[in-house]
């Protein structure tokens, strides 16, 4: 069977793990940046250009480090911030291994980003836009919907750049599995972090996850106790 569980109960396991000075995020990006190069080796890409789409909150941080980690394994790295702020940890870990930081207003229509995508020559586009901290109101809006829509015919045309998303697809319900706004990046994979988040379980957000590989961050001896709120059956990633 594979359990999963809500927002909450995740972010109810992270805290003491956070409070003891554990360093969660790190152990996230590592993961992260092991499942893209796992990824792009296995289609022959390695090393290969990719693309940050970079949110305000912790996935986008998690998406900053392990872009520098990536950019530091060979890959050219592009950041597009999709918030009004950025990790400066992550940020700065992200330009000191030579990643370049685009403007989001040059990704904004469909033209400027497949001009933005053939310039870069993306393999991979690493979606860190939203996390599990929307639960209430997934939908993208702004500036990082506006990303999204444009790079969609281009992520989802035959030869397009693969899409990893960064714990959860941006744009989904992370409790609920629902997709109130079709404006989501399809993914070929997703990194989840800590515990599988019941969204990922549920249609129609399931169907937009693609492969879901599950990195321990240290939380599952945590969560035992908790009753998962989805349970499918399957090996867990």
């Amino acid at each position: 069977m594979i359990d999963a569980w809500t927002a909450a109960q995740v972010k109810a396991a992270e805290q003491p793990h956070l409070d003891a000075g554990e360093p969660l995020m790190q152990r996230a990006s590592e993961g992260l940046a092991r499942e893209v190069e796992r990824l792009l080796r296995t289609s022959g890409r390695w090393p290969a250009p990719v693309v940050l789409l970079v949110g305000s909150g912790s996935n986008g941080g998690d998406a900053l480090f392990a872009g520098a980690l990536l950019a530091d394994g060979g890959c050219t790295v592009t950041v597009v911030p999709t918030g009004s702020r950025l990790h400066e940890e992550g940020l700065a870990a992200a330009r000191a291994s030579g990643a370049v930081v685009d403007d989001a207003a040059r990704w904004s229509t469909i033209e400027e980003a497949g001009a933005g995508l053939r310039e870069s020559g993306a393999a991979v586009v690493i979606d860190g836009v939203l996390g599990t901290g929307t639960s209430a109101h997934p939908a993208l809006r702004g500036a990082a919907r506006d990303v999204v829509a444009a790079l969609l015919p281009w992520v989802t045309a035959p030869e397009g750049p693969l899409v990893v998303a960064v714990d959860v697809p941006s744009g989904i319900g992370p409790d609920d599995g629902a997709v109130p706004d079709q404006t989501v990046l399809p993914a070929t994979l997703t990194v989840t972090f800590g515990a599988h988040k019941a969204g990922l379980l549920l249609e129609p957000a399931a169907a937009l996850a693609g492969e879901v590989v599950l990195v321990d961050i240290g939380l599952l001896p945590d969560l035992i106790a908790v009753p998962p709120a989805v349970s499918v059956p399957g090996p867990a990633s």
